[in-house]
């Protein structure tokens, strides 16, 4: 699990309340339920009416990820691959689909299924890259939907500052309470202003990071698939693909891994949730 999110969104919050503390206002001056309500349930109502029903239950059910999605190293990866190329050199094509059924990675598995069916090059290129199409179209519908809903809350915060503004004006008879009033009324547009730049648009930033990094793992699995369905050597299969990975990500891998048994190359290949 990469607690980046999670972390954020407590920094984010505890600067703000922490700044109301300082400045010596209430905190449940801003927890007011009827301006929260209106930007909170606005805000995922045109988020729904922007699309689909079943966009917003893709982006439902990618909400998750957005806490709980893992960041694997390419590097258990590029192992994998370089065993299995050893393995293909020493038994053949045919021995993949062993190495398919051990395997966890659903898109790697199809891969090393349709080598040792004898698929060729082109159509297994071909295929695999409209997989990777299709994962990188469907993780799209996620974080667009929540995008499109930090376009639209300060918006409706303002609408509903509006609204609070209008019935102010009903009440000019009662300047004791204006103060009070016109200050609840400001509460829909910081609202609508936090819960975009506080969680809308970071979840949808990192669900689009996690698709890209998803994407350019699948990218890496099937280069070397199809490198070794070529016949390329192990060693030139291994410097291919961490030419493929930018530096940083794999010295983050050689370090998790420092100390500790490489154990076997299956180890580490997880699917990203």
């Amino acid at each position: 699990m990469d607690p980046a999110t999670l972390i954020g969104l407590v920094l984010a919050f505890g600067a703000m309340f922490t700044m109301l503390i300082m400045e010596g206002a209430s905190v449940t001056s801003i927890l007011l339920p009827a301006p929260m309500i209106l930007v909170f349930f606005g805000t995922i109502a045109v988020g729904v009416a922007s699309g689909t029903i079943s966009d917003a239950l893709v982006a439902v059910k990618a909400l998750p990820k957005a806490f709980k999605g893992k960041i694997e190293s390419p590097k258990a990866l590029i192992d994998r691959l370089v065993a299995l190329a050893e393995v293909a050199r020493k038994d053949g094509l045919l021995a993949m689909e062993h190495e398919a059924a051990e395997t966890k990675d659903p898109f790697l598995s199809r891969a090393l299924q349709n080598l040792a069916d004898g698929v060729d090059g082109e159509d297994l290129r071909l295929q695999l890259e409209d997989d990777i199409a299709t994962k990188e179209s469907t993780d799209a519908i996620g974080h667009k939907f929540f995008a499109t809903m930090g376009g639209f809350a300060p918006t409706v915060g303002i609408i509903g500052t509006v609204v609070s503004l209008t019935h102010v004006l009903e009440n000019l008879s009662k300047p004791d309470e204006l103060g009070h009033m016109i200050a609840a009324a400001f509460v829909a547009t910081l609202w609508g202003l936090v819960s975009a730049n506080f969680m809308w648009l970071p979840i949808g930033a990192r669900l689009k990071r996690l698709s890209q990094l998803e994407a350019d793992r699948m990218v890496l699995a099937m280069e070397g698939v199809l490198s070794i369905q070529a016949g390329s050597q192990p060693m030139l299969l291994a410097e291919r693909l961490r030419a493929m990975v930018p530096a940083h990500e794999l010295a983050d891998g050689k370090a998790k891994g420092k100390g500790k048994d490489d154990g076997s190359p299956l180890d580490g290949l997880q699917e990203a949730a």
